[in-house]
């Protein structure tokens, strides 16, 4: 086409004179519906003969139908990729909110009630802080809930660790007695904050 100035199919076929649904079937390979006064219509106007033009053409089909192939089965795993891309996303965001309104539900008593408890002991310095105490067990519940456990108890006396414990006052070597002054926590084998704990006197 190029080498006799046609510029598209669409050209070729009113340069030859046939309908441009018999130009795609020479294209497809589709020889044998074709009539033989059309390929003959069709390499007068590429001008070449029409054993050369069947000769030509036949070795390009089977590439030919091979590519398109290829490009529809990439056009396939396309459109599939991105339909499964959407639908982690609508999971995600569905996991996320279904996460966010169990918390929730866990947490009802304490964000309800724990602002109003706060207010009362800043009115009030007299209040016994034991009172607040019930207020928090929602929070510790939604911790034990995913699976996190703190590291010993505040005021516990225990061999130091390093691996577990972060020395904030005094200086201690592994196995000496350190006391916990702020809760570490882990979850399973994870370890999430390191308890801070203090040196105790040796005298």
């Amino acid at each position: 086409m190029q080498l006799v100035g046609i510029s598209s199919y669409k050209a070729l076929s009113r340069q030859a004179g046939v309908s441009e649904r018999q130009v795609k079937r020479l294209r497809l390979g589709q020889v044998s519906q074709m009539r033989v006064e059309t390929l003959i219509k069709l390499s007068k106007a590429l001008k070449v003969s029409a054993s050369e033009l069947l000769t030509s053409f036949g070795d390009r089909i089977p590439a030919l139908l091979e590519q398109t192939n290829r490009e529809h089965e990439l056009a396939s795993l396309q459109q599939e990729y991105q339909r499964l891309r959407s639908l982690l996303e609508q999971q995600r965001e569905t996991l996320m909110q279904e996460f966010q309104m169990s918390s929730l539900q866990v947490l009802e008593s304490f964000l309800l009630y724990w602002p109003t408890a706060a207010a009362a002991a800043q009115e009030n310095p007299q209040m016994e802080a034991v009172k607040l105490l019930p207020l928090v067990r929602p929070v510790q519940q939604l911790l034990s809930q995913w699976g996190v456990e703190a590291i010993a108890s505040v005021g516990a006396e225990l061999p130091y660790d390093p691996q577990f414990h972060q020395l904030i006052a005094g200086t201690a070597q592994p196995g000496e007695t350190v006391k916990v002054r702020n809760l570490g926590y882990r979850q399973g084998e994870k370890l999430l904050h390191r308890a801070k704990v203090s040196a105790i006197s040796k005298a």
